[in-house]
Parts: C-alpha cells; sequence; structure tokens
C-alpha cells in the first residue's frame, strides 16, 4: 500500500443520542474526498476509538468502506497480541489496505522493553492479512519505540511503515535513513509536517486533517512539487491552530473546528466534554486566519 499523501484520522460522529451515524459519516467522506487526500483512516486516536466497543468499530469500518473506494487504513490492535490479530484480519475482510497497530503500553514497566515491543510487532505481523503500520504515540501512551527498534521491526516482510506522532524531525530523519529502502514512515504531527517532509516522510496522517484537509494538502502538493516557499507558507498558515487544538483541545477542538468548516463535527463521547464559549471563540478566530 502506498502511504504517500495526506490521510485524516476521522474523528467518529455520533448523533445527540450518542449513537454513531453512518449518514454523518458518508456527508463528511464525499466532502473530505474533494480536497486532495490520499485515503482515510479510522478507529485511530482521534476517532475515539478506545470509547467505541467492538460492535461499534465493525459498523463503522464497514459504513466507511461503502462510502469510499480510496485506500483505508484502520487503527486495529489491543494490548494481547491474539486480540489484535483477531482485529487486524476483521478490517482486512472488510476490505482495508493496512491496520495501524498501536504499541502496547498498559503493562508499561515491562512494555518499555524492546524485545516484547518487538515480538509483539512480529507476531502480529506474522499473522496479519494485510500490511501493519507501527503507531508510535508516547505522549499518549507512555511508551517509546527507539528508532533502533523501528529499524529491526522495519525488515519484516509485512510491516510497512510508520506513523511517528512523536514530534521529533530528528527523529523521523533517522527513521527514513536508517530503515530499509521501501519502508514507509509518516508523520503524525502537523506542527512539524514541512520540516519532516524535508526529513523523507512519504505522507502523514494528521488529526488536523479533518477540519482543515485542504490546508494540509497544501503543504503535501507544495513540497511535492519542489516550491519549499510555498510549502513553508502553507506550514505557517496551520501551524498555530495545528498546536493549540493538538495541546490543549483535542478532539474537543477538532469537532468545533470540522463543525465551522462544513463537516459533521458533532457531540464528544463521555468522558469528553464539550468546549467552552472561550475555547469556542479562540478556535474560531484561527480559523478565520487560515480560511481567509
Amino acid at each position: 500500500m502506498d502511504l504517500s499523501g495526506i490521510f485524516p484520522p476521522i474523528c467518529t460522529p455520533f448523533l445527540a443520542d450518542g449513537e454513531f451515524s453512518p449518514h454523518k459519516l458518508r456527508a463528511n467522506v464525499e466532502k473530505w474526498s474533494a480536497t486532495g487526500i490520499a485515503g482515510f483512516c479510522a478507529t485511530g486516536s482521534t476517532g475515539e476509538a478506545k470509547f467505541l466497543d467492538h460492535g461499534e468499530k465493525l459498523k463503522l469500518w464497514k459504513a466507511l468502506r461503502e462510502a469510499t473506494d480510496m485506500p483505508l487504513i484502520a487503527g486495529a490492535s489491543a494490548e494481547a497480541v491474539r486480540e489484535s490479530i483477531t482485529l487486524v484480519n476483521e478490517v482486512a475482510e472488510i476490505g482495508y489496505g493496512a491496520a495501524l497497530v498501536l504499541t502496547p503500553h498498559y503493562y508499561k514497566g515491562a512494555m518499555q522493553r524492546p524485545d516484547i515491543q518487538m515480538n509483539y510487532f512480529r507476531t502480529v505481523a506474522d499473522s496479519a492479512k494485510i500490511p501493519v503500520i507501527i503507531y508510535n504515540f508516547p505522549q499518549n501512551t507512555g511508551v517509546d519505540l527507539a528508532v533502533e527498534t523501528v529499524v529491526e521491526l522495519a525488515g519484516h516482510p509485512n510491516i510497512i511503515g510508520i506513523k511517528e506522532s512523536s514530534g521529533s524531525v530528528e527523529k523521523v530523519g533517522r527513521m527514513v535513513t536508517e530503515t530499509p529502502a521501501g519502508f514507509q514512515v509518516m508523520s503524525g504531527s502537523v506542527t512539524t509536517l514541512y520540516a519532516s517532509f524535508c526529513a523523507g516522510i512519504v505522507g502523514a496522517i494528521l488529526a488536523f486533517a479533518n477540519p482543515a484537509a485542504r490546508a494540509c494538502v497544501a503543504v503535501h502538493d507544495a513540497y511535492k512539487k519542489g516550491d519549499h516557499l510555498a510549502a513553508l507558507a502553507a506550514q505557517r498558515k496551520i501551524a498555530k491552530a495545528g498546536a493549540l487544538i493538538g495541546s490543549k483541545y483535542g478532539i474537543a477542538g477538532l469537532k468545533h473546528a470540522m463543525d465551522l468548516n462544513g463537516y459533521y463535527g458533532g457531540p464528544l463521547r463521555l468522558p469528553l466534554l464539550p468546549l467552552n464559549p472561550q475555547m469556542r471563540a479562540e478556535i474560531e478566530e484561527l480559523f478565520a486566519e487560515i480560511n481567509g
């Protein structure tokens, strides 16, 4: 699977009664599909996946596959290897191109060990019917994969890439240069997007692309054309809002920004709470600058 370009890790649209809405998802997908994105990622961190039960994940995976013929990635992993394999192969049967597999982290002391990390990913990849993308998100998991560990894992024939969300451009650059040719490094950080392209990433799975897909795609497209001035200008346009939402307002901020920009963000799932008026006003001001 080619991981080049921008993939939104889609927010899960809930109705007022808390139920997932396939209709709202289809409407969002139609709008996103016209922005130049490369595909979609479902049930990632941004999709409130930790708050979805198994039946809801299946329903969402199927609804997204029915809504588009674009390339699809699914967040499909659990703490245990056995359950991760089951989830990965369920999304394979539905027609997804790759599975995003998060670093196990609950037993944090043990999960810091490189031998346990490598055994986890290799065992999942051995039995996976579709390619595996490693997902390293130390800000949320408290467990960070070392570059040396990723280099070792990159030799597995069914591990095709990594979403590196630490925000470290230096680390991204080392992964690009030290892994074998063909291993695809992606970023999960909107604030370092342009710099990460300069360091060699092929694409990005960006939460900020939910409300601002065109603005994120603009960075990628300008860089691919070799127009670094335009790419840097596009990066500067999204940097402040991206940093604010990423570090302060999270999914609540993303969903409000989606509502501002013609998408359906909708309610959050408890225990997450909506923004207060001051928070909403701050996001509205920043997006007025982006859209202007």
